[in-house]
C-alpha cells in the first residue's frame, strides 16, 4: 500500500480542491491502516478488499455500503484512502516491478530478485527516506497528530472508531523517525507522479458521485 505519509500527500491536495474539514479528511485518510495497530489480521474487511489474494479494493463495495455517506468528512477521506490504494496497485506499483513483483530495479540501476518479504522490506524502508522530503513538498501541517482526537461519527463498522488514538500515536513515531537517507526506488519525482495521477483520477470519480470539485 501507499504509505500513510503519501495517503496524507494525496488527501492534502485533494482537500484543496474540495474545502473540507482538514483533520476530518486527514484522519479519514489514514484509518483504514489502523487494522495492524489494533492487532487484527487482515486489512480485507478495513480495505475493501475482496480477498487475501489481491492488493486493489473494491471501490463498488465501499460505495454499495457508504455512497450516502460521503457528505461526511471522515467518510470522505476514508474513500480517498482506497482510491489512493487503488492507483497505487493498479498502475504505479506494475510501472515499477515485473509481472511476478520480484524483480526490482533500484534508482541506480542495480536490478535485485527479492522473495515478497524481502520486497515488503525494502519498500518499508523506502517510505522512511522519503517520507521528509514528502512532507516538505506538500507543505504537509501534521500538528493534529500531537493533538487530541477529534470525535468522529461512527460509522464506518470496518474499523474501531474509538481506537484513533492509537493511529494518532504510530503517526507521530513515524514522522518522528522519518530521516533524509539515501533511496532505493522512489524518488520525490515519481511520487510526485503519482499524487497529480491520484488527484486527477479523484477528481474525475468524486465528480461522477455528484461530489463537487473546485
Amino acid at each position: 500500500m501507499a504509505s500513510a505519509i503519501i495517503h496524507l500527500a494525496v488527501a492534502s491536495e485533494m482537500n484543496k480542491l474540495l474545502n473540507k474539514d482538514y483533520k476530518s479528511i486527514m484522519f479519514g485518510a489514514i484509518a483504514p491502516d489502523i487494522w495492524k495497530q489494533v492487532g487484527e489480521p487482515s486489512k480485507v474487511p478495513s480495505h475493501f478488499k475482496d480477498s487475501e489474494d489481491t492488493d486493489v479494493p473494491n471501490l463498488d463495495k465501499f460505495l454499495y455500503k457508504y455512497k450516502d455517506m460521503l457528505k461526511d468528512d471522515f467518510v470522505l477521506g476514508y474513500y480517498i484512502h482506497l482510491l489512493t490504494d487503488y492507483y497505487w496497485f493498479k498502475y504505479f506499483i506494475p510501472s515499477v516491478f515485473n509481472e511476478k513483483r520480484s524483480l526490482l530495479t533500484k534508482l541506480d540501476g542495480t536490478k535485485l530478485y527479492l522473495t515478497e518479504d524481502e520486497l515488503g522490506d525494502l519498500i518499508y524502508n523506502d517510505y522512511t527516506n522519503i517520507n521528509v522530503e514528502i512532507i516538505d513538498e506538500y507543505g504537509l501541517s501534521l500538528d493534529l497528530f500531537y493533538e487530541d482526537v477529534p470525535k468522529f461519527k461512527d460509522i464506518i463498522s470496518e474499523i474501531p472508531m474509538d481506537k484513533l488514538d492509537v493511529l494518532r500515536d504510530k503517526m507521530g513515531i513515524i514522522i518522528e523517525n522519518s530521516t533524509y537517507d539515501k533511496e532505493y526506488i522512489f524518488d520525490i519525482e515519481s511520487i510526485n507522479s503519482f499524487v497529480e495521477m491520484c488527484i486527477t483520477g479523484i477528481k474525475d470519480n468524486l465528480e461522477s458521485l455528484g461530489i463537487t470539485t473546485m
